[in-house]
């Protein structure tokens, strides 16, 4: 992924004044969040970046995936 060096912010930034990382990534289309020198989070305008776009089945899969991740422990004492 190429990166536009005028969309970078600190995570302290992005912390202190979202609005202002919000505003810059419906300009650039991404920004990207860097955490000790490193990126860390990319910050995505969800109309303008279509590597976001998903049909309803992987919409229903990732969902899926997350709700069973953060419940794992609760499925498993359902199933005995």
């Amino acid at each position: 992924m190429k990166v536009d060096v005028n969309a970078i912010v600190t995570a302290t930034e992005a912390n202190q004044n979202f609005s202002k990382v919000a505003r810059l990534a419906e300009r650039k289309g991404r920004v990207v969040v860097f955490k000790n020198n490193r990126p860390k989070l990319l910050v995505i305008d969800l109309d303008t970046e279509p590597q976001i776009e998903m049909s309803e089945d992987e919409k229903f899969e990732f969902v899926a995936k997350r709700i069973l991740k953060e419940h794992r422990e609760a499925f498993k004492e359902l199933a005995k």
